[in-house]
C-alpha cells in the first residue's frame, strides 16, 4: 500500500473531524482531506483540486506555531467558556481545539520534524492520531542528512527511537507503507513536556553529521506492520465515539493502548 492510499484509509477510519498538514508541496496528500484543513508550507505549489475548507499558510512550520491561536480556522476556533451559573465569561478562559489527525511531512531532518511533533501534541490529545512520514529510509544515502540522491528521507526516522526513549506513555507504530513508511502515534499528552525539558539533550546525541548510522532494523523495516493490520484494528469503531463525546484521558486512554497491544501493533 503506497502511502497516499494509506492516509485516505487513515481519513475513512479514524472519522477525524479536523485536519492538520505540515509539508504540503503539490497538495496531493491535502486534496485526500474532506474537513476542515489546516496546510503548512514555506513554498506550497498545489496543483490537485482541494475539496475542503482549508486554510493554506505559506510559512515555516516553527513560524506557524508561534501565532496566537493558529488554529483559529478549525471548527470550534478558541472561544470564551462561559460560566453559565455566575452569567459571566471570564477573561483568559478558553476552551482548546483539538487536532483529530495530523501528517507530518515537512523538513527532513531531524530536528525539524521532532518540534513539528512537539508542536502538534500540544493541540492533540489521547485520541488524536499523528502520523510522521519517510520513517523507513531504503539506504543509508537516502537517510543523509545532505541530500545526494533524488529520493530523500532525510534522518528523520530517529524519532521512533526518541519517542520509545523518552515518550513510553506513547503507543507509536511504525507502517509498512511505500515507499519509505511512516510512523502512527496515539496517546498524545499536551501537559507532557519530557521532549521539551531534554529538547537540549537530545539534540547533542542524535544530531550528528552525515554519514548516518541507520539501525539495520530501519533500513530492514524489522517491526513495521503490513497498513492493513492497522486499518482493520477494532479500536477504531470505539475511538470516534469516544472522541467526540469528550472523554478525558484517564478515561479512554487505557482501553485504547490494550486494544492496540491486542492486535500486536504496538511498540
Amino acid at each position: 500500500m503506497k502511502r497516499h492510499e494509506f492516509l485516505r484509509e487513515l481519513h475513512k477510519v479514524s472519522a477525524n473531524r479536523n485536519y492538520l498538514e505540515i509539508g504540503v508541496n503539490d497538495g496531493r496528500s491535502l486534496r485526500l482531506s474532506r474537513v476542515p484543513s489546516i496546510a503548512v508550507d514555506p513554498a506550497f505549489k498545489v496543483v490537485s483540486e482541494l475539496k475542503c475548507d482549508v486554510h493554506l499558510v505559506k510559512a515555516t512550520s516553527d513560524d506557524f506555531f508561534a501565532r496566537d491561536n493558529p488554529l483559529a480556522h478549525l471548527k470550534g476556533g478558541r472561544h470564551p467558556l462561559r460560566n453559565l451559573r455566575r452569567g459571566r465569561s471570564p477573561i483568559g478562559h478558553w476552551r482548546r481545539t483539538t487536532l483529530d489527525l495530523s501528517f507530518i511531512d515537512g523538513m527532513h531532518l531531524f530536528e525539524y520534524a521532532l518540534r513539528d511533533f512537539m508542536n502538534v501534541e500540544k493541540h492533540s490529545d489521547w485520541s488524536s492520531v499523528i502520523v510522521l512520514d519517510d520513517m523507513l529510509p531504503r539506504s543509508v544515502d537516502e537517510a543523509a542528512r545532505d541530500r545526494h540522491t533524488t529520493a530523500w528521507t532525510g534522518d528523520v526516522y530517529k524519532i521512533t527511537e526518541v519517542l520509545a526513549r523518552y515518550r513510553p506513555d506513547l503507543v507509536t507504530v511504525l507502517v509498512d507503507t511505500q515507499p519509505t513508511g511512516q510512523l502512527v502515534i496515539f496517546g498524545a499528552d499536551p501537559d507532557n513536556t519530557v521532549l521539551h525539558d531534554k529538547y537540549d539533550e537530545i539534540m547533542t546525541e542524535y544530531k550528528v553529521p552525515d554519514p548516518q548510522k541507520v539501525p539495520e532494523a530501519i533500513l530492514e523495516r524489522a517491526g513495521a506492520v503490513p497498513p492493513e493490520a492497522l486499518l482493520e484494528a477494532g479500536f477504531w469503531r470505539a475511538l470516534a465515539p469516544a472522541r467526540n463525546r469528550g472523554l478525558p484521558r484517564r478515561v479512554g486512554w487505557e482501553p485504547l493502548r490494550r486494544a492496540l497491544e491486542q492486535v500486536g501493533v504496538s511498540r
